[in-house]
Protein backbone atom coordinates (compact mmCIF):
# COMPACT_ATOMS: atom_id res chain seq x y z
CA UNK A 1 0.00 0.00 0.00
CA UNK A 2 1.83 3.06 -1.24
CA UNK A 3 1.06 6.65 0.44
CA UNK A 4 1.80 9.66 -1.40
CA UNK A 5 4.44 11.89 0.08
CA UNK A 6 3.41 15.18 1.28
CA UNK A 7 7.60 16.02 1.25
CA UNK A 8 7.86 14.99 -2.58
CA UNK A 9 10.12 12.35 -4.61
CA UNK A 10 13.15 13.17 -1.94
CA UNK A 11 11.09 12.41 1.21
CA UNK A 12 11.45 14.39 4.33
CA UNK A 13 15.13 15.56 4.93
CA UNK A 14 17.20 17.93 7.49
CA UNK A 15 17.10 20.34 4.58
CA UNK A 16 13.63 21.04 5.40
CA UNK A 17 14.21 21.38 9.12
CA UNK A 18 14.19 25.52 10.21
CA UNK A 19 16.05 27.19 13.37
CA UNK A 20 15.77 24.68 16.46
CA UNK A 21 16.87 28.06 18.70
CA UNK A 22 15.30 28.06 21.73
CA UNK A 23 14.22 24.54 21.83
CA UNK A 24 15.30 21.77 24.04
CA UNK A 25 15.33 18.04 22.98
CA UNK A 26 15.69 15.15 25.59
CA UNK A 27 16.62 12.18 23.84
CA UNK A 28 17.88 8.39 24.68
CA UNK A 29 20.51 6.55 23.45
CA UNK A 30 22.83 9.03 21.66
CA UNK A 31 26.26 7.48 21.66
CA UNK A 32 26.30 6.09 18.41
CA UNK A 33 24.14 5.60 15.38
CA UNK A 34 20.79 7.10 14.78
CA UNK A 35 20.52 9.00 18.79
CA UNK A 36 24.19 10.18 17.62
CA UNK A 37 23.10 11.90 14.36
CA UNK A 38 19.49 13.11 15.79
CA UNK A 39 21.75 14.73 18.66
CA UNK A 40 24.65 16.62 15.56
CA UNK A 41 21.80 17.61 13.26
CA UNK A 42 19.70 18.83 16.09
CA UNK A 43 22.78 20.97 17.56
CA UNK A 44 23.76 22.29 14.61
CA UNK A 45 20.45 23.70 13.93
CA UNK A 46 20.81 25.71 17.01
CA UNK A 47 18.64 23.55 19.76
CA UNK A 48 20.02 22.61 22.99
CA UNK A 49 20.06 18.96 23.63
CA UNK A 50 20.01 16.54 26.60
CA UNK A 51 21.62 12.92 25.95
CA UNK A 52 20.28 10.01 28.60
CA UNK A 53 22.99 7.07 28.29
CA UNK A 54 23.71 4.77 30.25
CA UNK A 55 27.65 5.20 30.12
CA UNK A 56 29.14 8.30 31.34
CA UNK A 57 32.22 8.47 29.58
CA UNK A 58 30.74 7.32 26.15
CA UNK A 59 28.50 10.41 27.13
CA UNK A 60 31.66 12.80 27.62
CA UNK A 61 33.32 11.31 24.49
CA UNK A 62 30.28 12.19 22.20
CA UNK A 63 30.12 15.86 23.92
CA UNK A 64 33.36 16.36 23.37
CA UNK A 65 33.28 15.18 19.02
CA UNK A 66 30.26 17.22 18.91
CA UNK A 67 32.18 20.29 20.18
CA UNK A 68 35.30 19.81 18.02
CA UNK A 69 32.82 19.39 15.21
CA UNK A 70 30.41 22.11 16.11
CA UNK A 71 31.60 24.35 18.51
CA UNK A 72 32.55 25.05 22.00
CA UNK A 73 28.87 26.54 22.59
CA UNK A 74 26.71 24.51 21.39
CA UNK A 75 24.04 23.66 24.69
CA UNK A 76 24.91 20.09 25.05
CA UNK A 77 24.95 17.91 28.28
CA UNK A 78 24.48 14.12 29.50
CA UNK A 79 22.69 12.81 32.77
CA UNK A 80 23.57 8.84 33.25
CA UNK A 81 20.16 6.77 32.85
CA UNK A 82 20.22 2.95 32.56
CA UNK A 83 16.44 2.22 31.16
CA UNK A 84 17.03 -1.60 31.89
CA UNK A 85 16.71 0.20 35.50
CA UNK A 86 13.46 1.46 36.96
CA UNK A 87 15.19 3.29 39.87
CA UNK A 88 17.83 4.18 37.23
CA UNK A 89 15.09 6.24 34.58
CA UNK A 90 12.93 7.88 37.67
CA UNK A 91 16.38 9.25 39.20
CA UNK A 92 17.63 10.66 35.80
CA UNK A 93 14.26 12.24 34.73
CA UNK A 94 14.30 14.12 38.42
CA UNK A 95 17.16 15.27 36.56
CA UNK A 96 16.03 16.27 33.33
CA UNK A 97 13.23 18.04 35.33
CA UNK A 98 15.72 20.30 37.70
CA UNK A 99 17.99 20.98 34.17
CA UNK A 100 15.44 22.37 31.59
CA UNK A 101 12.53 24.48 31.66
CA UNK A 102 10.75 23.05 28.53
CA UNK A 103 11.04 20.01 26.64
CA UNK A 104 9.81 20.44 22.88
CA UNK A 105 10.41 16.81 22.49
CA UNK A 106 11.72 13.66 23.90
CA UNK A 107 12.79 11.21 21.94
CA UNK A 108 12.53 7.66 22.77
CA UNK A 109 15.74 6.55 20.29
CA UNK A 110 17.76 3.75 22.82
CA UNK A 111 17.29 0.01 22.37
CA UNK A 112 18.53 -3.05 22.24
CA UNK A 113 17.73 -5.86 19.75
CA UNK A 114 17.91 -9.53 19.34
CA UNK A 115 19.16 -10.44 22.80
CA UNK A 116 20.54 -14.16 22.17
CA UNK A 117 19.49 -15.71 25.45
CA UNK A 118 16.63 -14.61 28.18
CA UNK A 119 17.75 -12.32 30.36
CA UNK A 120 15.62 -10.37 32.82
CA UNK A 121 16.25 -6.70 34.36
CA UNK A 122 15.79 -6.56 37.98
CA UNK A 123 12.24 -5.66 37.93
CA UNK A 124 12.02 -9.43 36.80
CA UNK A 125 10.99 -8.24 32.79
CA UNK A 126 12.19 -9.82 29.91
CA UNK A 127 15.26 -7.06 29.12
CA UNK A 128 14.26 -6.03 25.62
CA UNK A 129 10.70 -5.33 27.17
CA UNK A 130 12.05 -3.92 30.26
CA UNK A 131 14.51 -1.42 27.93
CA UNK A 132 12.52 -0.64 25.26
CA UNK A 133 9.29 -0.47 26.44
CA UNK A 134 9.17 -0.48 29.99
CA UNK A 135 11.75 2.30 30.99
CA UNK A 136 10.71 4.59 28.22
CA UNK A 137 6.77 4.25 29.32
CA UNK A 138 8.33 5.63 33.07
CA UNK A 139 10.53 8.15 31.55
CA UNK A 140 7.66 9.12 28.96
CA UNK A 141 4.84 9.43 32.36
CA UNK A 142 7.36 11.11 34.77
CA UNK A 143 8.60 13.90 31.94
CA UNK A 144 4.59 14.43 30.31
CA UNK A 145 3.96 17.56 32.72
CA UNK A 146 6.83 19.44 31.70
CA UNK A 147 6.24 18.25 28.02
CA UNK A 148 2.47 19.61 28.48
CA UNK A 149 3.70 22.74 29.87
CA UNK A 150 5.95 23.08 26.87
CA UNK A 151 3.13 22.09 24.26
CA UNK A 152 5.51 19.50 23.47
CA UNK A 153 6.14 16.01 21.39
CA UNK A 154 6.94 12.74 22.54
CA UNK A 155 8.62 10.76 19.83
CA UNK A 156 8.91 7.04 19.78
CA UNK A 157 11.64 5.07 17.60
CA UNK A 158 10.07 1.80 16.80
CA UNK A 159 10.67 -0.71 14.24
CA UNK A 160 9.50 -2.85 11.31
CA UNK A 161 9.82 -5.80 13.48
CA UNK A 162 6.99 -4.77 14.66
CA UNK A 163 5.28 -6.96 12.14
CA UNK A 164 7.94 -9.59 12.50
CA UNK A 165 6.94 -11.81 16.06
CA UNK A 166 4.08 -12.88 17.59
CA UNK A 167 1.88 -9.45 15.90
CA UNK A 168 0.01 -8.99 19.56
CA UNK A 169 0.93 -8.84 23.16
CA UNK A 170 1.63 -12.49 25.21
CA UNK A 171 0.16 -11.24 27.95
CA UNK A 172 0.06 -14.83 29.30
CA UNK A 173 3.69 -14.87 29.61
CA UNK A 174 5.20 -11.56 28.93
CA UNK A 175 8.34 -11.73 30.28
CA UNK A 176 8.84 -15.28 27.97
CA UNK A 177 9.44 -17.63 30.44
CA UNK A 178 8.31 -19.92 27.85
CA UNK A 179 9.07 -20.34 24.03
CA UNK A 180 11.67 -17.62 24.14
CA UNK A 181 13.40 -16.60 20.88
CA UNK A 182 15.48 -13.15 20.50
CA UNK A 183 13.38 -11.79 17.43
CA UNK A 184 9.77 -12.64 18.87
CA UNK A 185 10.51 -10.70 22.30
CA UNK A 186 12.19 -7.72 20.39
CA UNK A 187 9.36 -7.61 18.27
CA UNK A 188 7.10 -7.47 21.16
CA UNK A 189 9.00 -4.50 22.78
CA UNK A 190 8.89 -2.62 19.74
CA UNK A 191 5.11 -3.35 19.00
CA UNK A 192 4.39 -2.23 22.62
CA UNK A 193 6.23 0.98 22.01
CA UNK A 194 4.18 1.65 18.47
CA UNK A 195 0.48 0.66 20.21
CA UNK A 196 1.10 2.85 23.42
CA UNK A 197 1.74 5.73 21.39
CA UNK A 198 -1.70 5.45 19.26
CA UNK A 199 -3.00 4.76 22.97
CA UNK A 200 -1.32 8.23 24.39
CA UNK A 201 -2.82 9.81 21.18
CA UNK A 202 -6.27 8.16 22.91
CA UNK A 203 -6.05 9.73 26.09
CA UNK A 204 -4.63 12.81 25.42
CA UNK A 205 -7.75 13.39 23.45
CA UNK A 206 -9.94 12.08 25.54
CA UNK A 207 -8.21 14.49 28.28
CA UNK A 208 -8.40 17.62 25.97
CA UNK A 209 -4.70 17.61 25.91
CA UNK A 210 -4.41 18.10 22.18
CA UNK A 211 -1.09 20.45 22.48
CA UNK A 212 0.72 17.51 23.16
CA UNK A 213 1.73 15.41 20.05
CA UNK A 214 2.77 11.60 20.11
CA UNK A 215 4.38 10.01 16.91
CA UNK A 216 5.46 6.88 16.31
CA UNK A 217 8.42 6.13 13.67
CA UNK A 218 11.43 3.82 12.95
CA UNK A 219 15.11 4.19 11.44
CA UNK A 220 14.44 1.62 8.94
CA UNK A 221 17.66 -0.69 8.03
CA UNK A 222 20.09 1.72 9.29
CA UNK A 223 24.03 1.25 9.70
CA UNK A 224 24.44 1.22 13.67
CA UNK A 225 25.78 -0.45 16.46
CA UNK A 226 22.50 -1.83 17.75
CA UNK A 227 23.15 -5.48 16.73
CA UNK A 228 26.77 -5.38 17.53
CA UNK A 229 25.53 -4.40 21.12
CA UNK A 230 23.24 -7.22 22.31
CA UNK A 231 22.84 -9.34 19.18
CA UNK A 232 23.87 -13.39 19.09
CA UNK A 233 27.05 -13.97 16.91
CA UNK A 234 24.84 -14.99 14.11
CA UNK A 235 22.73 -12.37 14.01
CA UNK A 236 26.13 -10.17 14.12
CA UNK A 237 27.51 -12.14 10.86
CA UNK A 238 23.92 -11.65 8.98
CA UNK A 239 23.57 -7.78 9.93
CA UNK A 240 27.27 -7.37 9.14
CA UNK A 241 26.97 -8.88 5.68
CA UNK A 242 23.92 -6.69 5.33
CA UNK A 243 25.53 -3.52 5.48
CA UNK A 244 26.52 -3.89 2.09
CA UNK A 245 23.78 -4.72 0.53
CA UNK A 246 21.44 -1.82 -0.87
CA UNK A 247 18.83 -2.89 1.90
CA UNK A 248 20.64 -0.91 4.44
CA UNK A 249 21.09 3.01 4.78
CA UNK A 250 23.60 5.11 6.54
CA UNK A 251 22.57 5.82 10.37
CA UNK A 252 21.96 9.39 9.67
CA UNK A 253 19.32 9.23 6.73
CA UNK A 254 17.83 6.12 10.15
CA UNK A 255 17.52 9.58 12.04
CA UNK A 256 15.75 11.15 10.12
CA UNK A 257 11.83 9.73 10.80
CA UNK A 258 12.69 11.31 14.53
CA UNK A 259 13.62 14.28 13.65
CA UNK A 260 10.73 14.99 11.38
CA UNK A 261 8.48 13.67 13.72
CA UNK A 262 10.43 16.26 16.32
CA UNK A 263 10.19 18.97 14.32
CA UNK A 264 8.01 19.19 11.65
CA UNK A 265 4.82 21.37 11.67
CA UNK A 266 1.36 19.81 10.31
CA UNK A 267 2.34 16.01 10.92
CA UNK A 268 -0.71 13.22 10.98
CA UNK A 269 0.14 11.93 14.48
CA UNK A 270 -2.22 8.54 13.29
CA UNK A 271 0.29 8.30 10.62
CA UNK A 272 3.58 5.89 10.87
CA UNK A 273 6.31 7.34 10.05
CA UNK A 274 9.85 5.94 8.47
CA UNK A 275 11.63 4.85 4.56
CA UNK A 276 9.23 4.69 2.14
CA UNK A 277 11.19 2.33 -0.61
CA UNK A 278 11.61 -1.30 -0.53
CA UNK A 279 10.01 -3.10 2.25
CA UNK A 280 10.32 0.17 4.36
CA UNK A 281 13.75 -0.60 4.91
CA UNK A 282 15.24 2.47 3.11
CA UNK A 283 13.98 5.43 0.95
CA UNK A 284 12.53 8.83 0.73
CA UNK A 285 11.01 9.50 4.42
CA UNK A 286 7.49 10.01 4.87
CA UNK A 287 4.42 8.40 6.12
CA UNK A 288 3.79 4.72 5.24
CA UNK A 289 1.22 1.81 5.80
CA UNK A 290 0.71 0.17 9.23
CA UNK A 291 -0.50 -3.17 9.71
CA UNK A 292 -3.71 -3.00 11.85
CA UNK A 293 -2.30 -5.12 15.14
CA UNK A 294 -0.31 -1.76 15.93
CA UNK A 295 -3.70 -0.15 16.13
CA UNK A 296 -5.48 -3.19 18.13
CA UNK A 297 -7.33 -0.70 20.65
CA UNK A 298 -8.16 -2.98 23.34
CA UNK A 299 -5.01 -4.70 23.54
CA UNK A 300 -3.37 -1.07 23.41
CA UNK A 301 -5.66 -0.25 26.31
CA UNK A 302 -4.64 -3.64 28.31
CA UNK A 303 -1.25 -2.75 27.77
CA UNK A 304 -1.35 0.89 29.03
CA UNK A 305 -2.92 -0.52 32.52
CA UNK A 306 -0.83 -3.15 32.76
CA UNK A 307 2.41 -1.20 32.47
CA UNK A 308 0.56 1.09 34.81
CA UNK A 309 0.48 -1.66 37.15
CA UNK A 310 4.27 -3.01 36.60
CA UNK A 311 5.86 0.36 36.65
CA UNK A 312 3.83 1.86 39.82
CA UNK A 313 3.53 4.71 37.32
CA UNK A 314 0.33 6.72 36.68
CA UNK A 315 -0.15 9.39 34.13
CA UNK A 316 -1.31 12.80 35.30
CA UNK A 317 -3.24 13.85 32.10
Amino acid sequence: MTQKNKFGKKGWTPELMKSQKDKTFVITGTTSGTGFEATRILLSKGAKVVMLNRNPKKSDDVIAKLKQELGANIEVSAIKMDLGIQDSVKQAAKEVLKKVDRIDALMCNGAIAQVPKRTTTKEGWESQMGVNYFGHFTLQAILYPLIEKSKGRIVTVGSMGYDMGLKTIKFDDLNWEKDYTANDAYSQSKLAQIMTIYELQNRLEKASKTDVKAYACHPGSSRTNLINTSGSFMMKIIFGLMKFSPLTQPAENGAYPELMCATEEDLDQSAFYGPTGRSNWVGPVGAHHIEAHAKDKAVAKRLWDLSEKETGITWNF
